[in-house]
């Protein structure tokens, strides 16, 4: 469970067996999942957690840790009365917080989407991630462009046209604990608990992917045993480009 000191903020919609949705860095569940929930309501009660830094959830102010917000997302399920084993699906570093319940909690578990997500940062996504700490201290703003540019695949932004790619980048807004989420993400290491994964997984790499690179989220499939591996054509936020084809994803491996 969470630790008593925890608020957790999360909503249900639905009916059905539990579907937990995790939301990435520098989102939350509404963000990430708005346009997705009514997607998946008609056969499951879907439970969208907020962990530290987003939305309403609040712990100590301290350093964040993957198995934390784990406890957090655990939490929220018990919270929600949604009888168990849930699926679980999370997106980039939702996707670590994800399996890391998967790993610690197994019988809470009983199908495990991993999309977009990694198993441990190395010296390229440290340099990534120091520079997205560097400009949302120095301009927030600016961070919304860079983050634009790099979150979109190049074929997506091309053909919105610079009207619709000012409007995502005037529309892109950030909780003020993204700088703790990113601190994890520079950080993160879950190669020790993905052994311990037994639960039916699924990971989804998206091909054209900068923020996380697809060769990260091959290896992340393949740490996990017998987890099987589908990959699809856009940049990092698959959740916004590839909506269609990721919920037909989802639905047929969590049925």
């Amino acid at each position: 469970m969470a630790n008593a000191t925890d608020l957790v903020e999360s909503a249900t919609a639905g009916n059905g067996p539990g579907l937990v949705l995790v939301h990435g860095t520098g989102g939350d569940a509404e963000s990430n999942y708005g346009h997705l929930v009514d997607r998946f309501s008609d056969r499951h009660t879907v439970i969208t957690p907020n962990y530290s830094g987003s939305g309403g959830t609040k712990d100590s102010g301290g350093p964040l840790t993957v198995e934390g917000l784990a406890r957090q997302v655990e939490a929220a399920i018990v919270d929600s009365g949604v009888p168990g084993p849930v699926a679980v699906v999370g997106f980039s570093l939702g996707a670590g917080v994800a399996a890391a319940l998967a790993a610690v909690r197994p019988e809470m578990v009983s199908r495990l989407v991993l999309v977009a997500g990694w198993a441990i940062t190395g010296p390229r996504q440290r340099l990534a991630f120091d520079l997205w700490r560097r400009l949302w201290s120095a301009d927030p703003a600016l961070f919304a462009r860079f983050v634009t540019a790099e979150g979109w695949s190049p074929a997506w932004l091309d053909g919105a046209g610079d009207a619709a790619v000012e409007r995502t980048v005037a529309e892109t807004s950030f909780p003020e604990g993204i700088r703790r989420q990113i601190d994890l993400d520079a950080e993160l290491d879950i190669s020790a608990l993905l052994p311990e994964i037994t639960t039916p997984t699924l990971v989804i790499g998206a091909t054209r992917d900068q923020m996380v690179p697809v060769t990260y989220t091959r290896q992340l499939h393949k740490a996990i045993r017998d987890s099987r591996y589908e990959e699809l054509d856009s940049g990092h936020m698959v959740i916004y480009e590839r909506p269609d084809e990721l919920v037909e994803l989802i639905r047929d491996f969590i049925v």
